[in-house]
């Protein structure tokens, strides 16, 4: 273990990374009085994708005091979401207040380097300290750690992480102490590799391509900020269509990685050849002008066998990360966020920095992301339709619409899959500890 006279700071929590989850855990552990201290290695703002929102952040949104930052804000509003198939078929929009009058229904589609800085700003206005352009170069720990290792697995205590070793700028590396170290990288999921803890969902092994385009063709009236999900010819893959605001539309496309990557071109080729494969999707853009690089990610579906350990807490994309197809990436790293901090302060009130203790919300946590994850595989099922399953169980439409918004966490949305499950296979539950 690191000396303590040898600690260059000490804090209470220390957060690596900036984005949504990292901010928002931040930001409620200092409301509380904790010592706080973000490190983010990046300057904002910067790009980042992700930039649908789920109605149910709204709850999260008001415990970080970000509501009327929001409302003032330029971010397109978002009331619904609508599926086409791949003949070209529109579902009807799932309208998100339909079910539910109170202004939570409405959301927004954000800019994301926009809108993380405004949550960044935010976590240092309410007392977080903030280090921006800042590497952390290791977690420490009072032991080595092996990969796997499970609480008492060497007949004892863990490792308990004790803080981190951080260079900012150009300068020499520093310790900082902390009582809990927070993993908030995103896909980089420090921790969750460092531990061998990370565990692929086999099923969903896709990519990405993306862009920005202006002047693409927008919905009138109510739904100009709709999510629209387009699927390609032959459910070889899907698009997501996104209006961003100053007239940009966030353009991706999402299929197998074999298929999507595999034996193709450039990005920027394949990007225009699956828009040509999308028949609804050529005339949107017929007077659009791409206006940003086109951008790849890969084999981006996977979890970790633990949310927490001895001293350290996961959160958002570090401890888990689904398919973007229902936009749940940026709801579900607030909510890890705020269920995190919850734990850190009631752990910290208790002077117990236990595994078990800090990690007392992920099993509730993994029944919400089940929930969601579950809808993933029913919309990659060739032959499903969501519109024809609605159609012939009208009274779950209701369930659906409460999934699409972000209502997961309450066991009776989960009906619906009692039903779904006659229709098509649906995967194994997703639990921590295994």
């Amino acid at each position: 273990m690191t000396p303590e006279t040898n600690w260059d700071k000490s804090v209470d929590v220390v957060v690596v990374g900036g984005g949504p989850s990292g901010s928002t855990t931040a930001t409620l552990l200092a409301q509380h009085g904790h010592r706080v201290l973000v490190i983010e290695k990046t300057k904002f703002p910067r790009f980042h994708i992700g930039e649908s929102l789920m109605p149910d952040s709204y709850w999260t949104f008001k415990r970080l005091n970000m509501l009327e930052k929001l409302k003032k804000s330029c971010f397109v509003k978002k009331y619904s979401v609508q599926f086409v198939s791949s003949s070209g078929r529109e579902s009807a929009p799932f309208y998100f207040d339909e079910m539910n009058p109170h202004e939570s229904s409405q959301t927004w589609q954000v800019l994301r380097s926009e809108f993380d800085e405004l949550l960044l700003n935010n976590a240092a206005e309410h007392g977080a300290e903030v280090w921006q352009e800042s590497l952390v170069e290791e977690v420490l720990f009072d032991r080595p750690v092996r990969r796997g290792e499970e609480p008492g697995a060497a007949g004892g205590d863990e490792p308990r992480a004790t803080g981190v070793t951080v260079r900012r700028g150009g300068g020499l590396p520093q310790r900082i102490s902390a009582n809990v170290v927070v993993d908030a990288t995103g896909t980089s999921a420090v921790l969750q590799k460092k531990l061998g803890i990370r565990r692929a969902d086999p099923n969903l092994r896709k990519a990405a391509i993306f862009g920005h385009y202006r002047g693409a063709r927008r919905e009138p009236g109510k739904d100009e900020g709709a999510t629209l999900v387009l699927n390609i010819q032959g459910q070889a893959g899907w698009f997501w269509y996104i209006p961003l605001a100053d007239d940009i539309m966030s353009v991706g496309a999402v299929g197998d990685i074999d298929y999507l990557i595999k034996g193709r071109g450039t990005p920027e080729q394949t990007l225009e050849e699956e828009i040509q494969r999308c028949p609804t999707l050529g005339p949107r853009l017929e007077k659009a002008t791409r206006v940003s690089p086109v951008h790849v990610l890969s084999d981006f579906s996977y979890g970790a066998t633990r949310c927490a350990g001895a001293g350290w807490v996961l959160v958002g994309d570090a401890l888990a990360f689904l398919d973007p197809i229902y936009s749940s990436g940026v709801f579900l790293a607030l909510k890890s966020g705020e269920l995190a901090a919850d734990a850190i302060h009631a752990a910290l009130e208790a002077n117990d920095l236990s595994a078990e203790k800090l990690g007392a919300w992920g099993q509730d946590y993994y029944k919400g992301v089940q929930a969601i994850r579950k809808l993933v595989y029913a919309f990659y099922e060739k032959g499903f339709s969501f519109g024809k399953f609605v159609r012939e169980n009208p009274h779950f439409k209701r369930n659906i619409t409460e999934l699409l918004v972000g209502d997961v966490f309450r066991p009776e949305v989960n009906e619906v899959f009692g039903t779904m499950k006659n229709y098509i296979p649906l995967p194994e539950p997703l639990t921590l500890g295994r």
